[in-house]
């Protein structure tokens, strides 16, 4: 249970197994229920392309995220694949939201074993493609 007394479903769990070791999702959003008890999965999908991805986030409200990230470094290395946890806290949400978000995410962090970066996102620049790409193709433990 989090600080917020915020507890994380256990279908965050299983979902993210299903992601990390089935590969069955490309990504994950989890939102905080509307009893703001639980951490619970919002939406996930198997096939859907970053651009998709980030569609999912909504504008004005707080989000966490999971997101299997392919890339390649184009020298003949191949394809990479980190997964990575977004905390998406856009300005234009709800102080409340945003400090119930906050102190929540550790408890879903600490569920969630075999992350390889980690993002916060404020507004959509924070999270395209590019940023991303240059955070985890360059951070250690590129692999």
């Amino acid at each position: 249970m989090s600080r917020s007394g915020v507890a994380v479903s256990n279908d965050v769990q299983n979902a993210f197994q299903q992601l990390k070791l089935g590969k069955q999702s490309k990504f994950i959003v989890f939102k905080i229920n509307d009893s703001k008890t639980e951490i619970i999965v919002e939406e996930k999908s198997s096939n859907d392309s970053y651009e998709e991805f980030l569609t999912k986030l909504p504008e004005d409200d707080c989000r966490y995220a999971i997101y299997d990230f392919e890339y390649e470094l184009g020298n003949n290395e191949g394809k990479r694949s980190k997964i990575i946890f977004f905390t998406w806290s856009p300005d234009t949400a709800s102080v409340r939201s945003k400090m119930l978000y906050a102190s929540s995410k550790d408890a879903i962090r600490r569920t969630l074993n075999g992350i390889a970066a980690e993002i916060q996102g404020t507004d959509f620049s924070e999270v395209a493609y590019e940023s991303v790409f240059d955070k985890v193709s360059r951070g250690p433990g590129s692999h």
